[in-house]
């Protein structure tokens, strides 16, 4: 290395030569760029000089013909590398930020090391290296379960659309699931102002069923009015079902309905009665066919802890719920409806169904286990899809007794 150092260091060449006019015009010329190029570089140098240098007369010059050599020099040593030095730009690593106290020097030194990201922004120490469905699944062990089937029934007025993040975790862990639309909900086409019975509501849940393969059973999963729908689907079919989880949910006895239920606690709920818009398509005179909710209540009623991506989605997707299943009282045994293992999942937060309407149903028909989503509000699906996930998991593990 010796010699290209060699190139960059000034010297006073000395002319052997015989002098001619015409060899002192060259060397005239010469002088002169020497001496423009000389001040250029004597101003570039001092701005960068260390500050340990004082005098101006020992900053580096370089002549054309030594710049020319130096190039030539390097396109040489390239030439016989064996394997150029390369950055794989893919690779993210801590990058600078714009207002860092870190010394200039500092930060061009790595910005020229390691180029940045293509990512447009530059990766966090914090982030995390694992998507949040692959931690929640971490070490998930199917082995031994009944069943890995989940059937998931929406509440009023919801539709299967509601549960996209818990599908999504289930089905990273390996979990089968089916998300049912009932009638006049979602996208299934059927005027909710005719539907006359719950045996009509609930008439996809039970259609599932009923054409499950033999000796095939399947984990329901009911969220607010869908408890008294997975209620019905249990007296018909207790044999295709492994276990049924209630979340947020009516979990009715033997000859009650909906509407007993909820009138236990007519005093109680003032946001679920300013939000309730009674439908009459059979004309004022008549009884109600559907109840609408009040979209600029929906937030305070069933989402006041999900976040405001979720509560957009549930305004434009809700549909009016059908009242005669919430008047019908449900015919249940305990030889069929009995025989299923039931649990709850709890959720504090709740302004449509409080906890303490949930425990109350829970004290008078006690199921196997209580569990409590701490913090969630009546849509744990959006407000902790990730603790709701773990506690779905959790009941599937339980073995059978």
């Amino acid at each position: 290395m010796g010699n290209i150092f060699t190139c960059f260091t000034q010297q006073q060449v000395k002319n052997k030569n015989k002098k001619s006019k015409r060899k002192t015009y060259n060397n005239r010329v010469q002088s002169s760029s020497h001496q423009t190029l000389h001040n250029s570089t004597t101003r570039y140098s001092t701005r960068y000089a260390s500050s340990s240098r004082k005098d101006n007369n020992n900053a580096v010059t370089v002549t054309p013909q030594q710049a020319l050599a130096a190039a030539n020099w390097f396109k040489h040593q390239n030439v016989g590398a064996a394997t150029p030095l390369h950055f794989d730009r893919s690779a993210s690593l801590p990058y600078p930020n714009s207002g860092s106290k870190k010394s200039s020097s500092s930060t061009s030194s790595t910005a020229n090391r390691f180029p940045r990201s293509s990512s447009s922004r530059a990766r966090s120490l914090m982030d995390p290296l694992l998507k949040p469905q692959q931690l929640v699944n971490q070490d998930l062990n199917l082995d031994g379960l009944e069943t890995k089937h989940f059937v998931l029934v929406h509440g009023g007025g919801f539709g299967a659309w509601c549960w996209y993040k818990t599908i999504a975790l289930l089905e990273e862990g390996g979990f089968k699931v089916t998300a049912i639309d009932l009638t006049g909900s979602g996208v299934n086409s059927f005027d909710t102002n005719g539907i006359t019975s719950l045996l009509q509501y609930a008439k996809p849940l039970t259609d599932f069923l009923e054409n499950l393969g033999d000796g095939e059973k399947v984990i329901l999963v009911g969220h607010d009015f869908g408890g008294a729908c997975i209620s019905f689907a249990m007296e018909l079919f207790h044999f295709k079902i492994s276990k049924a989880i209630f979340v947020a949910a009516v979990m009715l006895t033997n000859g009650h309905s909906i509407l007993d239920m909820f009138s236990q606690q007519a005093d109680s709920n003032d946001l679920m009665h300013q939000a309730q818009i009674f439908l009459y398509a059979n004309g004022n005179d008549q009884p109600p066919t559907a109840i609408d909710l009040d979209r600029s209540l929906l937030r305070d009623l069933l989402f006041n802890e999900s976040p405001s991506k979720d509560v957009a989605l549930a305004s434009v997707s809700m549909r009016p719920i059908p009242f005669a299943p919430v008047l019908q009282k449900l015919s249940l045994s305990e030889t069929k409806y009995g025989s299923v293992r039931r649990y709850y999942i709890e959720t504090p937060d709740d302004n449509a169904i409080p906890i303490a309407l949930q425990e109350k149903m829970i004290n008078i028909s006690p199921p196997e286990r209580v569990l409590h989503l701490k913090g969630s509000d009546h849509s744990p699906f959006f407000s902790k899809p990730q603790a709701f996930h773990k506690l779905l998991i959790e009941i599937s593990k339980i073995p059978a007794t």
